[in-house]
């Protein structure tokens, strides 16, 4: 479980593929120091377990469910790459609930300054509309954000100064892929919703009890 506050941004040092899926090294600076064997981090949003730690870089695997589902296949060495640790119990919770599990990937549809801000908007898979709500929150990239604009298939979302330079968001492109959660509420509300409409409704009634006896 993370928050959506990116901690770093680290480097794709290397990427390989193999026919199992593909492994990857990101130098994590000085977060790396906080890192443990076997621990998860997420990385643009998506958790991996570090699997190996040398100095300020740590290598994961990556599944060909992983390959599929994020945009991590399309890393390349030197990319920027949005780093968080799992959330602690005595951590402050200043996002929201980002469980590092990505939905799927949507595309930068824009990226503009306004002042001293950003308007950053990105197209959405149209599966994952229907999760959408405005204000709601949504991690792109594992950034915890609000949803502020929401038209034609497009998530709007308002960038800060911080923000920007404290993320990969600089380095995006329009076009660029980028990995989507959606709120996790929505999600399990809807499967709460879809239970109760499958669940064979009851054939009993005050008639038939009667006709039984009751």
């Amino acid at each position: 479980m993370f928050t959506g506050l990116v901690e770093q941004v680290g480097t794709i040092e290397s990427f390989e593929r193999s026919d199992a899926g593909a492994s990857i090294r990101v130098n994590a600076g000085p977060l790396a120091d906080g890192l443990a064997k076997s621990g998860s981090i997420a990385v643009n949003g998506c958790c991996l377990t570090a699997i190996d730690i040398s100095g300020k870089t740590f290598a994961a695997d990556l599944s060909g469910e992983t390959l599929r589902r994020t945009s991590l296949g399309e890393l390349k060495p030197g990319a920027r790459v949005n780093l968080e640790r799992p959330l602690t119990a005595m951590k402050e919770l200043g996002g929201h609930f980002v469980q590092g599990h990505v939905d799927g990937v949507g595309r930068v549809a824009r990226l503009d300054p306004e002042g001293a801000n950003w308007w950053f908007g990105v197209r959405v898979p149209d599966e994952l509309a229907r999760y959408v709500a405005m204000k709601g929150s949504i991690a792109l990239d594992g950034i915890s954000l609000t949803v502020a604009g929401w038209h034609d298939g497009v998530v709007e979302t308002a960038i800060i100064p911080f923000t920007y330079e404290h993320t990969n968001l600089s380095s995006l492109k329009p076009g660029g892929a980028v990995n989507v959660e959606c709120d996790i509420l929505a999600k399990y509300v809807e499967r709460m919703i879809q239970a109760r409409v499958e669940t064979p409704k009851s054939q009993l009634s005050v008639a038939r009890l009667i006709e039984e006896g009751f």
